[in-house]
């Protein structure tokens, strides 16, 4: 550890991808900048890690699709491969229902989610309304809303009761996909892409570096970590609102901003990869693809290679996480496994490995995929963050204009945040203050 005072123009906080975009975004533009990760990896909430047969598996974020520009031109430039996910054959709905009802039953649900969407985000009609209750006041069949339920918990993995109705819609309208957003995952894992963005920043980037303090002064801002200290024009925070939050900021960032920062929650999800000898739901013409409308938040689909290494992924999101996550690991196995083995038969249960990550209350990030706003009133809190408190500005997916909560918005984030940053040092020499 040193005493002495390191300098920089830029400290980012926070190497997920948000953080690694602004990094090489600063860097283009030829400015001297530091990123500071608590981790010893980048990536945040993309992660790989080794399964029980060595291989290196997507443990977190992983999907994508040609409708996400940002992630799709990043992949083509670095050199990964795309593998296009297994869609053929049919969807399995559980508790089993025939063909014909499946698709009443989800087309419905899917309307009740247009019908949502139609819906002005400020219209005073809906202000104070959760989604459960706005929920509950809709005229549709009961096994419609429990998939409309279990879609919501499954995709943003918080409650329904939780979430304000406002702000998943003005959410859900940011997300605009029109293909599958499970179309892709790269061969070679999505975190690769995080490692390679990385490789490029060399000894600007320090991992093993959480942030102590962040301090405000007259010529700028000293970031204080385990490591010492930063002095620099300004800091970019490049992690999620609730991890933002929890930072010491000397002297208190204005009451609206910490107000602003402390409305959200984390999404709770265990990701679970499921190897199998073979393809076995392909050979008997299923797509491998599964929700469940009870338990809410149970969702698999077919995420094996082509390649020799057929496999499902199993997400439990919201409420179901934290439950199932308290019944320890021999158990949690046992239940998924009885789940697959129930929608799936039999030969559900020969996987060669089973390997899951629990997200739920992670330390650096939180939990997964994304924080949300929990606070009903907190209308403006994405534009008070977005603002900031210059030289302390913030960023992250949860705040993109497009796809907040997946790598593209973290992407789309991270260099506008940075652009904001470089147009500001361009403005301040041009006044020559």
């Amino acid at each position: 550890m040193t005493s002495e005072i390191e300098r920089a123009e830029v400290v980012v906080v926070g190497a997920g991808f948000t953080g690694l975009s602004a990094a090489h975004e600063l860097n283009n533009a030829g400015v001297d900048f530091v990123l500071l990760e608590a981790r010893d990896r980048v990536g945040g909430r993309v992660e790989a890690m080794p399964n029980g047969l060595g291989e290196r598996i997507d443990s977190g974020g992983q999907f994508l699709c040609e409708d996400m520009p940002e992630l799709m031109a990043l992949v083509r430039a670095r050199g990964k491969t795309l593998v296009g996910t297994h869609f053929a054959g049919e969807f399995i709905t559980q508790p089993r229902m025939s063909e014909a009802q499946a698709e009443r039953t989800y087309g419905t649900a899917m309307r009740i989610r247009e019908r949502m969407n139609a819906i002005a985000p400020d219209d005073p009609a809906i202000a104070g309304l959760t989604v459960a209750a706005w929920l509950d006041r809709q005229n549709d069949p009961d096994e419609a809303k429990a998939v409309f339920h279990s879609l919501i918990e499954g995709l943003w993995c918080l409650a329904v009761e939780r979430l304000p109705l406002w702000y998943l819609i003005d959410n859900d309208r940011r997300i605009t996909n029109e293909v599958s957003e499970l179309q892709y995952f790269v061969r070679e894992t999505m975190h690769s892409l995080a490692d390679d963005l990385a490789r490029d920043l060399g000894g600007r980037l320090r991992l093993n570096t959480p942030v102590k303090s962040i301090e405000r002064g007259p010529q700028g801002v000293r970031v204080v970590s385990a490591a010492g200290s930063i002095e620099a024009r300004a800091v970019l925070v490049a992690v999620p609102p609730m991890m933002a939050s929890r930072l010491d900021f000397v002297p208190l960032l204005p009451a609206a901003l910490e107000a602003a920062l402390g409305v959200w929650q984390s999404g709770a999800v265990i990701k679970m990869l499921a190897r199998y000898p073979t393809a076995f739901w392909r050979d008997r013409g299923l797509s491998g693809m599964v929700m469940w409308r009870d338990p809410h938040g149970l969702f698999a689909c077919d995420a094996g290679n082509d390649d020799g290494h057929p496999a499902l992924v199993v997400f439990i999101g919201g409420p179901l996480a934290r439950r199932w996550r308290e019944l320890g690991e021999a158990e949690l196995r046992a239940k998924v496994t009885s789940k697959l083995e129930q929608a799936l038969g039999a030969e559900a249960a020969g996987f060669s490995d089973l390997s899951y990550r629990d997200w739920t209350d992670d330390r650096w990030s939180g939990g997964g995929y994304s924080d949300l706003i929990v606070d009903a009133t907190a209308t403006n809190a994405e534009r008070i963050i977005r603002a900031g408190a210059p030289p302390v500005h913030f960023a992250s997916s949860e705040l993109s204009p497009s796809f907040p909560g997946y790598v593209e918005g973290a992407i789309v984030a991270g260099r506008i945040a940075a652009q904001r940053i470089i147009q500001s040092a361009i403005a301040t020499k041009a006044s020559g203050s």
